[in-house]
């Protein structure tokens, strides 16, 4: 466009005219080149109209042939007068042809959502893929052994597992836990001088060291995987129990948390976590589960808090003794003296314990608990003392017995019923050394055995052993031996039976070798936490979701079967108290009680 040349004019009034017919020339040439729609002659003024935004500034010496005559100022204020401003929409198919604008009313502007990403149709008929499909189509090839069973172990600082043995008198408070580590975590072979054992087998195993058998039993599985992909399940060769064990007198919380807290850290740094979120992830502690669930941030408060930790929750956790309310944590047998490396050992053992003659109608080994009035361990410590079918080894007196496996075991194997109440927590390891012996465990709380064993021991207790509740003794002060003579003789001989036969499921073999034809303790708990981590794929393959699963009564869905749903149960009296982590006491005291106790019972122990 060509900007119209100024012409000189004599008189001011000619000269004003021409001036205002040079504005609208040049402000719709100014238009033109901001995108403007011009304006036409009808609608000059000179009237300042309201805009809203500024004119851009013009340069006006700089218009070609430009006549800078006293007009300059008023022009220029011409130009700076705000003048009405549509909002204009460009057309741009040719930008050599004529422009054409068009105006549109202005809108207000309003926040828009973030665009949402359809999935293509394609898409939505696709099956979600799901990381761990290639571990699960394992079991599809009939030729593999080890389809659907391979475990992955994850390689770990030696901070976690060996450095610990290597400073092995810190283990313990009071008892020197480095002949414990020896021969792969069973301590010293067993001396048989009385002929209570068989000559193979026998160490002096301590009840706490299933840390360390479990992961040198891990090293001898036979369907170990280096590629993560194929995995079962993940094995975390983390000695918990020993951790917790160096640090619960006179450590602080923070020293106390610390290695739980590095672990968890390193772990969700691995790819491997990233699958499941650590649900296909294990690991072995061998305590009780109270030393793992501190309630608070108090210093003075018990344990550590590993089993709360946001991470841990989602690990499988197998210790000695788990709760009742939570859901993370799976029992497992306590180790006993007892780990054949041969089939035709056990085959011996269970044989010889068939065929003993048992003179003795029913028996203890244990101390009485006179700080807890609800014990009823003194009722039985009175009515092994005044019957003369029962037979009773008291702990507390200082007997030498007492702490001799071989004067435990001699006891049990002459013994038909072996009394187990409730030591300082729900369990003892009484009660497997007692079934190792071919003794008829008799129960007085569910928790002892019934709800915490459930991977080792049948759902169904009558099979096994004898229940009878805790009131019976407390307030009706029935008498043992009346009462365990009414049972018939064949009854007996099935029950025994019963238990000899399920020795292998209760025991750890050698972790230097393998058993052929037997699956131990170890092989049952692995594949249990191979069951419960293939449930969980299938289940998230299939969308199937747990939103209805009640944690507090966690120690029901143990019970069930497939297909059953929680209801009222006849134990439910005995779990009815409020969960430790309420703050409130169960049926043994506080959580933390519980733990310190056994702690002061092994200080007595080894006193």
């Amino acid at each position: 466009m060509q900007i119209p040349r100024l012409s000189s004019s004599p008189t001011l009034e000619s000269s004003l005219s021409l001036s205002i017919d040079l504005y609208f020339s040049l402000y719709n040439w100014i238009l033109k080149s901001f995108q403007v729609n011009p304006i036409s002659s009808e609608s000059r003024t000179l009237e300042p109209i309201p805009v809203s935004r500024p004119i851009p500034e013009v340069d006006i010496d700089h218009v070609e042939n430009y006549d800078k005559s006293e007009s300059r100022d008023l022009v220029v204020a011409q130009l700076k007068t705000p003048k009405p401003e549509p909002v204009i929409e460009p057309k741009t198919d040719d930008l050599d042809k004529p422009e054409v604008f068009h105006s549109v009313t202005p809108q207000p502007k309003i926040p828009q959502p973030d665009p949402v990403i359809e999935q293509k149709n394609d898409d939505l008929n696709k099956p979600k893929v799901f990381p761990f499909v290639k571990a699960l189509k394992t079991t599809e090839n009939k030729s593999d052994p080890c389809g659907g069973r391979y475990v992955y172990v994850h390689d770990l600082p030696p901070r976690f597992n060996e450095d610990m043995l290597k400073q092995c008198r810190s283990l313990s408070k009071w008892t020197n836990m480095c002949k414990f580590t020896t021969n792969a975590g069973l301590g010293p072979p067993l001396e048989n001088t009385e002929g209570v054992f068989s000559d193979n087998g026998w160490y002096a195993t301590n009840q706490f060291a299933v840390d360390v058998i479990f992961s040198n039993r891990m090293k001898q599985y036979e369907c170990l995987t280096k590629d993560s992909s194929l995995a079962a399940a993940i094995f975390v060769p983390f000695y918990a129990g020993f951790d917790i064990a160096r640090y619960l007198w006179g450590y602080n919380i923070s020293t106390r948390d610390a290695a739980s807290l590095d672990l968890v850290d390193w772990l969700q740094k691995r790819p491997e976590w990233s699958i499941m979120g650590g649900k296909d992830h294990f690991l072995v502690a061998g305590r009780i589960t109270w030393d793992f669930r501190r309630l608070s941030e108090e210093e003075t408060d018990w344990g550590n808090k590993l089993l709360f930790l946001p991470a841990a929750k989602n690990m499988s956790m197998l210790v000695v003794e788990s709760s009742p309310w939570n859901a993370n944590d799976f029992a497992i047998p306590y180790p006993t003296y007892f780990h054949p490396s041969k089939d035709s050992e056990v085959f011996a053992w269970q044989d010889r314990m068939m065929n003993l003659d048992r003179k003795w109608l029913f028996c203890f080994a244990g101390a009485p608990r006179p700080d807890n009035p609800k014990s009823i361990r003194g009722q039985i410590i009175d009515q092994c003392k005044n019957s003369d079918v029962g037979k009773l080894l008291e702990c507390d007196l200082g007997e030498s017995k007492c702490h001799s496996p071989s004067s435990i075991m001699q006891m049990f194997q002459s013994s038909v019923f072996c009394l187990q109440p409730q030591g300082d927590s729900y369990t003892r390891r009484s009660a497997f050394d007692s079934m190792l012996a071919g003794c008829i465990p008799v129960f007085f709380h569910p928790g002892s055995a019934y709800t915490q064993y459930t991977w080792h021991l049948p759902k169904n207790y009558t099979k096994y052993s004898v229940f009878i509740p805790e009131d019976d003794l407390r307030k009706k002060n029935i008498s043992l031996e009346e009462r365990l003579g009414q049972i018939p003789v064949d009854q007996v001989k099935m029950l025994r039976e019963e238990v000899i036969n399920l020795i292998p499921r209760l025991i750890y073999a050698d972790p230097r070798s393998k058993l052929e034809s037997h699956k131990d303790a170890f092989d049952v708990s692995v594949q249990a936490i191979i069951n419960k981590v293939t449930r969980l794929r299938k289940d998230m393959i299939d969308g199937r979701t747990d939103d209805d699963f009640i944690e507090e009564l966690s120690w029901k869905y143990a019970l069930l079967d497939e297909g059953e749903y929680v209801g009222v149960h006849e134990w439910d009296p005995f779990f009815s108290k409020p969960k430790p982590n309420d703050g409130n006491t169960d049926s043994d005291g506080s959580s933390a009680e519980v733990a310190k106790n056994s702690w002061k019972n092994e200080q007595r122990d080894h006193s």
